[in-house]
């Protein structure tokens, strides 16, 4: 999924209309990279931007000014990068809405892709953020556990259905993990189970944590039951 450039495209331009970065577009300039949250290859198509912007203008008799101007938006760039990877954690726990209101907000905010491993969906507000993710074109996959697809109110036949790629386990024993990784970054696991009686009644914990290390394990660990499960 390509970033969307037009809000930072025209505060580029502002700036270049007064020759400055002013301290107000400097600071609309990293909530707008904020809310983007670019990974490197996006981080990457913004310097591509600035340069091409710059190179514009080059012909202004501004070339001190423009390269001054470039190493600035540069450095705001990749001052979010550096944020980005440092590590950030935060711990939810229930009965109550915080555990729910999390995932759907995760996924909402999703923009590549989602690995999801858990034990089983029948929460109708999470499943509603997975169809919406996947409807807005991100690459969502799903392992799940086969003996709890047709548990009464079960949703991941539903997923299946309007074309999620899912694949389950089949074995006598249980997939029983509850973990699920958003575009590559961040992290959501816990002893939560993806249902409403978890979110009303249970003592449940959920745990959401960017840290490269870990991030990279459970993906691995994704990807191993993946490949395992997929092809029997």
């Amino acid at each position: 999924m390509c970033v969307d450039t037009r809000e930072f495209d025209e505060i580029l331009q502002r700036t270049l209309d007064d020759g400055a970065l002013s301290r107000s577009e400097e600071r609309a300039l990293r909530w707008v990279i904020r809310d983007l949250e670019p990974d490197a290859r996006e981080r990457a198509v913004l310097r591509s931007r600035a340069f091409a912007a710059a190179d514009l203008r080059i012909g202004s008799g501004n070339g001190p000014g423009l390269l001054e101007w470039l190493h600035k938006i540069v450095n705001v760039i990749e001052a979010r990068a550096e944020k980005q990877d440092t590590f950030e954690a935060a711990a939810l726990f229930s009965p109550g809405e915080a555990c729910p209101r999390r995932i759907v907000e995760l996924f909402d905010g999703a923009r590549a892709r989602v690995d999801v491993c858990v034990f089983t969906i029948t929460d109708d507000r999470i499943t509603g953020a997975i169809l919406r993710a996947h409807e807005r074109g991100v690459n969502v996959r799903l392992v799940s556990d086969n003996d709890k697809t047709d548990d009464l109110g079960s949703d991941v036949n539903r997923l299946a259905a309007s074309g999620i790629p899912c694949v389950l386990d089949a074995t006598s024993s249980h997939m029983h993990h509850k973990f699920a990784v958003f575009d590559s970054r961040t992290l959501l696991f816990g002893s939560y189970n993806w249902t409403r009686s978890a979110a009303q009644d249970n003592e449940e914990d959920l745990v959401v944590v960017r840290e490269r290390g870990l991030v990279s394990s459970f993906l691995a660990e994704f990807e191993r039951l993946w490949e395992r499960y997929g092809n029997r």
